[in-house]
């Protein structure tokens, strides 16, 4: 018996030290899981879970092996880290063996808490190596040239060509891969069923330096015997037509990169015994042309299911009436590589909210939600019947679709019927919308609940945050900001889904950014976007207004506040992953950058009025769609050049650049006694010497005039530390004046919104932040939720239900991110949630209360969180009648410094106790109205006395 209890007391404390130890979950590499990747050291991440608060990782242990079974510290064959000592959960680069083409590595991780003790090993993750030399590819491009059957006046629309090829597979197969990319749009079939459930692959890049490609497990699709392979291309954004090109009469309109859309494929069968077998695509393939008759991203789909050729896609199709495709060439020096980001998907399906017949005898179906997608069709009618569907934002007040913010967009979908009795059901391929309302035509029954069903289409981006209170106009702004998100981070991060522009600017991407990252995961969105921001960087060194970069009008160059993303992205995906080899592949562009700078201000150290006449719109965008005298474009140049001397000494520190962190230390402080010395008068106010920009031809809305005094000056000049710290407080009650002056309301545009209510805030200003936050009157956040949005606004006036859509109708989009970087102080201030260390390893939950005085518009509760690389944020506040209840979650392995309003008393308690009751919540002090806490993992209440 004494035996057995202590054989059970010693279980029970093994039991209870695994308990409490760290549990490794949520693997990853390359920020996916279970991926493709040609990283040759692919970097590894896990997260951390525990029983015990306050606990911190010591160490890790990672094994990788070519199989699982030899995934043991005795037989792991491709790597043993051994006890590696740190907190490094992420970021963690491979270092075993080197790595061969299509190898497939299991892993697995054990970390070491706190007190020393290792925990259980992880489950099982895998990445799979794709093909890593150009010369592995043995694949021709090969296609169809259809483009003289094109018609109509307005639009060159050729038919989609249909490819495939019959194959024999021998007996005995183990595993298949197929590696598939196209230039242009592909989808992809194996005896009949599409490879994977990706959207608009292989995705937009410049097609003359990169293209990438996918790579799908296709071993349960094959059989052994005949075997059909099949694809349907598209011109997408390779062949077909681009932004406002066609709009401003650009010679150029469509293929900006080839006339024909070429495939690329190769399926690498693997038998027992390791003999691999590939069937790649080459001239014995056939093509056709078939039921797609029109396909293009702007314009929509034409489909004539009459057309269809019954088992194309499925072996003993008998196609001997096929043309043989054309082979193409390659272009020598144009890599190949594996698509990095995440998968363009279906991603939510949404229902018809409520259908309106309209006189002429068409309907118009509410979705309920502005959304980026496409529909799928269900019908029954006779062969020939013709279904016409366009696609709008917002209806008219007579009840009519608005087309007009589409401009030279089609945005219209055709479906004529095969006369299915049964019914026929279709969606289209190689386009998307913009949308919340479906006009449609030609239905010859009246529509059932069942007719339309919403596809909402978007880069696969996890979602990490959220955001709710008490006050339901925030939430719903919440809503917009995210929904908008989702509707434009297509592949890219675009400017609107709906109209004939749809390209990743620049501007928009850079304020935009950090707000991005409270909402979903887009370290891998980013990964991919950067390098096309690389690939379109000018020889001067000059990062372009939009990326990748067709040539979609001649005067399309580059403009202060735009092509600073350039410098700006990989920045924040610095401080909100920790990655720096971001840093480090994109260094050389983005010192270029900087010299470009330094050129363009002749070595002044400020840009002075007119230093970007030469660019049009002279000086650039500017503070888009701002209101009154505009801010100097050439001032906010100085701006940013400060700014990004500062970002650039930060990540070389990060990379061990000391000679470059050195070097941009000391061009930020140029910069900043420049900017003071040229753009402040003795009062510290903001000047400028408006006479230089004459009456203000050539310069957005010029026609206002040019001011120092404005707004956005500075807010930007407070939010990128371009002032000493009593300067700044000053500039703050100059800008709390400038409010008070036009009525309490805001005045800036895109560069201007960003920083506006974050630098109210660091100023002492909060009361005013939040009372811009809340307000509804027209221009602010919460006069488009009045106004009935489910998404963010282009222009502060898209709609007003007293004038509609009067202020320029043409440039409208109501799905447009710009504005929602207000998203930014929503977590980083309201929330108070604000990384001090890259990836959050350690961070500051400092919320800024509402104040009181707001009524029922107000704000009494708030809830926000934030799944980090390290796990998830939680910071809740929420007023009672005299105390301040909040509720937060450190995750493993992070600190956190807990600023508590209010001031130290007995009422302080944590978990209902007092403070030192909690080995893992220490007082640190009281600083500016708060009481500071630094506080390990876990979750905890604290209380103090309002």
């Amino acid at each position: 018996m004494k035996f057995i209890f202590c054989f059970l007391l010693l279980s029970l404390t093994i039991f209870n030290l695994a308990a409490k130890g760290l549990k490794p979950v949520y693997l990853r590499c390359e920020y996916k899981e279970n991926p493709v990747t040609d990283a040759a050291a692919p970097r590894l991440s896990w997260e951390l879970t525990s029983a015990e608060n306050g606990q911190l990782q010591t160490g890790y242990q990672i094994l990788a092996a070519s199989s699982e079974s030899k995934l043991t510290e005795s037989l792991a064959d491709l790597w043993n880290s051994q006890k590696v000592n740190g907190r490094a959960t992420s970021q963690v680069e491979y270092a075993g063996k080197p790595l061969l083409s299509r190898q497939i590595c299991f892993w697995k991780v054990r970390s070491w808490d706190k007190n020393g003790t290792p925990g259980e090993w992880s489950s099982t993750a895998k990445w799979e190596m794709g093909l890593l030399d150009k010369k592995q590819w043995i694949a021709d491009w090969i296609g169809l040239d259809l483009d003289n059957l094109g018609k109509g006046k307005t639009y060159h629309l050729p038919p989609a060509p249909y490819l495939r090829k019959t194959i024999n597979i021998k007996p005995g197969f183990v595993k298949a891969r197929l590696y598939v990319t196209a230039l242009g749009l592909y989808e992809f079939s194996i005896n009949g069923k599409k490879t994977g459930d990706d959207f608009l692959t292989p995705g937009w890049t410049d097609y003359d330096k990169r293209v990438y490609y996918q790579t799908y497990d296709v071993t349960s699709q094959i059989k052994a015997g005949a075997n059909a392979l099949a694809s349907q291309l598209s011109y997408g954004w390779y062949a077909g037509y681009l932004g406002y090109s066609l709009l401003v009469g650009n010679p150029v309109v469509r293929t900006f990169y080839g006339k024909v859309p070429l495939l690329k494929a190769q399926l690498e069968v693997e038998y027992v015994g390791g003999k691999i077998e590939t069937f790649a695509t080459s001239g014995q393939w056939k093509a056709s042309v078939g039921a797609l008759l029109e396909s293009d991203l702007l314009n929509g789909e034409t489909y004539d299911a009459r057309k269809e050729f019954s088992g194309w896609n499925i072996a003993g199709f008998k196609d001997q009436e096929w043309q043989n495709v054309q082979v193409y060439p390659d272009k020598a020096d144009r890599q190949i590589q594996v698509y990095p980001g995440p998968p363009v998907k279906v991603t939510q399906t949404l229902a018809v909210k409520n259908t309106i017949a309209r006189p002429e005898g068409s309907y118009i179906f509410d979705m309920g939600q502005n959304f980026a997608g496409i529909i799928r069709l269900k019908v029954k009618g006779s062969a020939g019947d013709t279904i016409r569907l366009r696609f709008g934002e917002k209806l008219h007040p007579d009840g009519r679709l608005m087309t007009e913010n589409l401009r030279m967009a089609r945005a219209t979908d055709t479906y004529i019927l095969k006369g299915d009795a049964k019914g026929e059901m279709w969606e289209p391929k190689f386009t998307y919308h913009g949308f919340q309302y479906v006009e449609i035509k030609g239905l010859k029954e009246k529509p059932s609940e069942s007719t339309l069903t919403g596809l909402v289409i978007g880069s696969d981006t996890p979602k990490v945050g959220s955001f709710e209170t008490d006050n339901k106009m925030i939430n719903q702004l919440y809503s917009n900001i995210d929904w908008t998100q989702r509707a434009n981070y297509v592949d890219i991060p675009t400017d609107c889904p709906q109209r004939d522009e749809r390209v990743g600017w620049t501007g928009d991407a850079q304020v935009y950014v950090k707000s991005a990252t409270f909402n979903r995961d887009v370290a891998s969105f980013f990964t991919k976007w950067v390098v096309d921001l690389n690939d379109g960087q000018y020889e001067n060194g000059a990062y372009p207004l939009y990326a990748p970069r067709p040539n979609l009008r001649k005067t399309d160059t580059f403009s202060p506040g735009w092509m600073e993303a350039g410098i700006i992205c990989p920045y924040q995906v610095y401080r909100s992953y920790g990655d720096t080899r971001m840093i480090s592949q994109g260094w050389p562009y983005m010192v270029a950058f900087m010299d470009f700078l330094e050129k363009r201000g002749k070595g002044n150290g400020v840009f002075k009025e007119k230093s970007f006449e030469d660019i049009d719109p002279k000086g650039g965008f500017g503070d888009w769609l701002s209101f009154g005298k505009k801010t100097p474009p050439d001032m906010l140049a100085s701006f940013y050049y400060t700014y990004c001397a500062d970002l650039m000494a930060e990540m070389a520190g990060a990379i061990g650049n000391v000679k470059d962190q050195e070097k941009f230390t000391s061009t930020a402080a140029k910069v900043r006694k420049a900017i003071l010395e040229h753009y402040t008068d003795a009062s510290g106010r903001f000047v400028c010497d408006s006479a230089a920009y004459g009456n203000g031809a050539g310069y957005v809305d010029g026609q206002l005039g040019f001011t120092g005094n404005t707004q956005t000056a500075y807010a930007n000049a407070i939010y990128m530390n371009i002032l000493s710290k009593p300067d700044q407080r000053k500039a703050g009650l100059y800008l709390t004046e400038l409010l008070e002056k036009n009525g309490g309301k805001l005045a800036t545009g895109f560069l201007g919104a960003k920083p506006l209510l974050p630098a109210l805030s660091s100023t002492g200003h909060s009361d005013a932040a939040y009372k811009l936050f809340l307000s509804k009157e027209f221009p602010s956040w919460g006069f488009e939720v009045e106004n009935g949005s489910t998404t963010i606004w282009e222009r502060w006036d898209s709609f007003t239900k007293e004038d509609g859509f009067k202020y320029n109708a043409a440039m409208n989009s109501f799905s447009h991110y710009a504005f929602g970087a207000v998203c930014e102080w929503m977590f980083g201030n309201a929330a108070g949630i604000q990384a001090s260390k890259p990836g959050f390893a350690e961070f500051d939950i400092r919320p800024e209360i509402a104040p009181d005085d707001l009524g029922d518009g107000g704000i009494k509760h708030l809830k926000a969180s934030y799944h980090s690389i390290n796990g998830t944020i939680l910071s809740e506040w929420q007023k009672q009648a005299d105390k301040l209840v909040l509720k937060i979650s450190v995750p493993v392995n992070t600190v956190a410094n807990v600023y508590v309003p209010g001031k130290m008393s007995d009422q302080l308690l944590v978990d209902g106790k007092k403070i030192g009751s909690s080995a893992f919540v220490k007082l640190k002090g009281e600083q500016a109205g708060y009481v500071i806490l630094e506080v390990g993992s876990g979750s905890y209440s604290i209380e103090n006395k309002r």
